[in-house]
């Protein structure tokens, strides 16, 4: 679905014939919620180091308000690290320059990955340790401490576990899983 289009369609907007007559749509949407309101609406994208120049071109352009020195739409771009060298190429300065707050997310440490299957286990109900201090430095040795991965290998370990009806997830477990993860 073309970008406008489905930015209009969150917004309630009816559908534009063209791409021109959706952006201005959704520019006087903007305005209207900014100004009517207070409201100032979000653009979330997520996996945006997918995005194509012309997209960003695009956001750059929805963006570019700057009228009585406020903006009007926040725009949080969420991706891997290629998005922060796409950025930093000189076609998308503009858009660059737009950006308020970076950050980066890095890797867990050990000891946070510890904490955050903690609190992983503990949101399900569970209050007991599962896994043992070898499977939780395996997983951040496999992981480097990135979250979504951290999520799938512990998934795997936990299943490994359960198929040996084990009560506490190990190492050999975490190994089962990575063999079963990796291609």
């Amino acid at each position: 679905m073309d970008m406008y289009k489905s930015i209009g369609w969150e917004l309630g907007l009816p559908t534009e014939r063209n791409r021109a007559s959706a952006f201005r749509a959704i520019r006087t949407e903007i305005t209207r919620l900014t100004l009517e309101t207070g409201q100032r609406p979000v653009l979330i994208i997520d996996e945006a180091h997918h995005l194509r120049n012309e997209i960003l071109e695009d956001l750059r352009l929805l963006t570019n308000y700057r009228m009585d020195s406020e903006n009007r739409l926040c725009l949080l771009l969420v991706g891997l690290t290629e998005l922060r060298r796409r950025l930093a190429m000189a076609v998308h300065e503009s858009l660059a320059q737009r950006i308020v707050v970076r950050y980066h997310l890095t890797g867990l440490t050990r000891e946070e990955v510890s904490e955050y299957l903690t609190h992983r286990l503990r949101l399900v109900g569970c209050e007991l340790p599962l896994f043992e201090p070898p499977a939780i430095e395996a997983i951040f040795q496999d992981t480097q401490g990135r979250v979504r991965k951290i999520n799938t290998l512990a998934h795997y370990a936990l299943t490994s576990g359960a198929i040996d009806k084990a009560k506490i997830i190990t190492a050999e477990h975490v190994r089962m899983a990575r063999e079963e993860i990796t291609p």
